[in-house]
C-alpha cells in the first residue's frame, strides 16, 4: 500500500456514515438471547466475536455459551437503527432506551 493509498484509506474511514442501534446475538443451540446497544454498529459485531475467541467477555452468561457452543451456534442481528436526529442530544440516553424497548419486547439479557 502506497502512502498516498493509506491517506485515501484512512479520509474514507474517517468520513464513512456511522449507525448507532440495538444489536442482538442468539445462541441457536441453547436459545439464549443477549441484546445491546452500540454507538458503531459497523464495528460492533468484530469487536464481540474478539472477545469471544480470546475468552475475555465481560458478560459470563455469554461467554460460557459461547465456549460450550462455539461460533457457529451464535448469530448477530441488528434490530433496529436509530435516527441520527435522535442522538443529536443525548446519545446515550436515546440508545438506552431503546435497548430497554428492546429487552422488555424480546425478553432477552442486556450486554
Amino acid at each position: 500500500m502506497t502512502q498516498q493509498s493509506r491517506r485515501e484509506a484512512v479520509a474514507a474511514y474517517k468520513e464513512r456514515k456511522v449507525e448507532a442501534g440495538i444489536y442482538a446475538l442468539r445462541c441457536l443451540a441453547s436459545g439464549q438471547l443477549w441484546i445491546g446497544k452500540a454507538a458503531d454498529l459497523s464495528t460492533i459485531r468484530n469487536r464481540l466475536w474478539f472477545t469471544l475467541r480470546l475468552g475475555g467477555n465481560p458478560h459470563r452468561s455469554l461467554q460460557e455459551a459461547w465456549t460450550l457452543h462455539g461460533a457457529d451456534a451464535f448469530t448477530f442481528e441488528v434490530v433496529e437503527c436509530v435516527k441520527e436526529e435522535d442522538l443529536r442530544f443525548g446519545r446515550e440516553r436515546a440508545l438506552k432506551k431503546r435497548l430497554d424497548h428492546w429487552l422488555a419486547e424480546w425478553g432477552g439479557t442486556g450486554i
